[in-house]
């Protein structure tokens, strides 16, 4: 499998780089303003949009997230709509998109309809938070008969045991939970996730990105100690909502900063 994300996070090891990945909620607080956060999140930094799909009961998600969920289903948007969206995005952006969403609406869509038609689209993978690996596996075959990355979890309590199974066939990036709880700018020991992200070297070279909690540009280069990129949603998506643009830019500007003066290459 070779797709725009396996791209970025190779170019992203060459260069010595730590990857930040951009949570957007597609159509938060509306569609005009989901576009021109990603087109200027890119400008600003970002290597990865995650593209939240909006759905009434995100169980991963914290209350800034679910906020900007309901915002954007009262605004009428649905799977269609984000498959439009993803059009736009690629009329300007190639960069790699990844779906955040629930089974439930993928299930009702048509999992593989909706792998096929998000691919057309431009889409390069998708993390499910409410399918557990071991119900996955279908999921999986339909994913990779067509280059399209599903996400495996790691967690503070993943054991090597686990991780032997979730890390050994995984593609595009696997996702590092900072904590046992649900997205929120917080403060956080990333020194937890950072051992366990030392254990998985031992089952993946998969990238790994490093998500929840990550409010700070000090928050980003902690979090991406041990990790490949960090994943940052809540702190952007609560700045978009309440109507303060240019802070969410900023914010992403300067963790690209903090991570390359921490862990750039040196002359």
């Amino acid at each position: 499998m070779s797709t725009r994300l396996d791209k970025k996070m190779a170019d992203l090891k060459a260069a010595g780089k730590k990857g930040i990945f951009i949570y957007i909620t597609a159509g938060a607080p509306d569609v005009e303003t989901t576009l021109k956060a990603v087109r200027e999140a890119e400008k600003a930094g970002a290597d990865v949009i995650e593209l939240g799909l909006p759905f009434s009961d995100p169980m991963a998600d914290g209350p800034v997230i679910q906020s900007a969920s309901v915002c954007a289903l009262k605004n009428g948007m649905t799977l269609k709509k984000e498959l439009e969206i993803v059009r736009e995005i690629r009329k300007f952006s190639d960069i790699p998109l990844i779906g955040m969403g629930y089974i439930n609406n993928m299930y009702h869509y048509g999992f593989e309809k909706f792998v096929t038609d998000f691919k057309a689209a431009g889409m390069d993978g998708i993390i499910v938070p409410d399918v557990p690996h071991e119900e996955s596996g279908e999921m999986r075959k339909i994913c990779a008969a067509h280059d399209f990355h599903l996400a495996e979890f790691i967690t503070p309590g993943t054991t090597e045991a686990r991780m032997t199974e979730t890390c050994k066939d995984a593609t595009g990036f696997i996702y590092c939970v900072s904590n046992n709880g649900v997205t929120g700018v917080k403060k956080i020991d990333y020194s937890t996730i950072g051992k366990v992200c030392e254990k998985a070297r031992k089952f993946t070279d998969t990238p790994l990105a490093v998500g929840f909690g990550i409010g700070s540009p000090e928050a980003a280069v902690a979090a991406a100690a041990k990790s490949d990129a960090v994943i940052v949603g809540s702190a952007v998506v609560k700045r978009l909502m309440d109507g303060k643009f240019a802070e969410a830019m900023a914010l992403i500007g300067a963790m690209r900063e903090a991570l390359d003066a921490a862990y750039g290459k040196k002359a």
